[in-house]
């Protein structure tokens, strides 16, 4: 059993990080692992390896142009990355700022009074708008992508289309699902043409999955919360294709994180709320027989999920070959699909 963090590490040369995504979005390289055996392919070439009935489960989540840059009536920077909505005009935030704003101070946003720092909770702070208008438009107007910290560039406007997924609609997330990012209208199309389907869950990433694991025991480190939505439809449609012998695959870790907590007590059941699931060694996976995902940061909580799956040996082998031959790594990379 490798309970510790730094049995999930690999050399990662800098080079292979993507800054950029491809032009096209089913363009991307895929490597394909059935058991012991690997492939190289486009992720076009996906739909090779999906069966009539097989059953996709994709994250619909929407992410919010989450990033403010604002100042207080000093002057002093403040960038603000909201974490979730608590409610229509409030929210949940990471703050940077040289002096942190205290409770009842005003931030401004292009020179006009906009939030209200209200709470200090932990490492957050909890912010309302000034008032009492809704954050999404604010957000929409005044915010930016809230593209990760391994990503050194600035956001541009095709950002806002290109850090989404063409499912996207429940807004609420801080990072994309970026399995998804790979799939096209015309992809998914072709994929229920040859008789596989698609069903939807909700998982809001928020900006904790960037958050290192401090602690060296896996056991010690706590996972931070997020919001999940799991319904009765699709949780029907997932014992259908179980009944009929076909596969359930899992686009993306969050929607394995999200259909696992469905299923923790041993029975896959609808559910609506905060996970903190943590897939590590011990863990027996109850409901996906395969996962598409990109590749993940060293001594990550997901990068210890995708060798629980398919096996730490299996995993070591598969990241060694990706980074000799050099896959693009990361939100704006390449995908695998895993098939243990």
């Amino acid at each position: 059993m490798k309970n510790k963090i730094s049995d999930y590490d690999y050399h990662l040369p800098e080079s292979l990080i993507a800054q950029f995504p491809k032009e096209d979005r089913e363009s991307s390289r895929l490597l394909v692992a059935q058991g012991d055996n690997m492939e190289d392919k486009v992720f076009k070439d996906i739909i090779d390896y999906i069966e009539p009935g097989d059953l996709l489960v994709i994250n619909n989540t929407r992410v919010l142009p989450a990033r403010v840059f604002a100042h207080k009536e000093t002057g002093g920077a403040v960038e603000i990355l909201v974490e979730r909505l608590l409610t229509e005009t409030s929210f949940l935030a990471q703050t940077r700022a040289s002096k942190s704003p205290k409770v009842g101070q005003i931030v401004y946003v292009e020179n006009k009074p906009v939030f209200k720092m209200i709470e200090r909770d932990d490492a957050f702070f909890i912010y309302e708008t000034v008032d009492g208008s809704p954050v999404f438009p604010i957000l929409e107007k005044m915010g930016h992508m809230p593209l990760p910290p391994y990503i050194t560039r600035n956001d541009s406007d095709f950002d806002k289309e290109r850090y989404q997924t063409v499912f996207n609609k429940e807004k609420g997330a801080v990072a994309a699902p970026t399995a998804g990012l790979h799939f096209t209208k015309a992809l998914m199309k072709a994929i229920e043409e040859k008789g596989a389907s698609f069903t939807e869950v909700t998982l809001h990433v928020g900006a904790g999955t960037f958050k290192p694991v401090r602690e060296e025991d896996l056991d010690k480190h706590v996972m931070h919360k997020e919001w999940i939505s799991v319904s009765r439809e699709t949780v029907d449609k997932i014992k259908e294709t179980k009944a009929n012998g076909k596969k359930v695959i899992a686009v993306g870790t969050t929607v394995c994180r999200s259909l696992e907590t469905a299923a923790l007590d041993g029975e896959l059941k609808p559910f609506e709320g905060d996970t903190n699931i943590f897939i590590k060694p011990g863990f027996e996976f109850h409901v996906i027989d395969a996962l598409v995902t990109n590749f993940h940061l060293p001594k990550s909580t997901l990068l210890v999920l995708v060798s629980m799956f398919m096996g730490y040996d299996r995993i070591q082998k598969i990241y060694q070959h990706a980074v000799e031959d050099e896959y693009r790594f990361f939100s704006y990379g390449d995908a695998m699909l895993l098939m243990p």
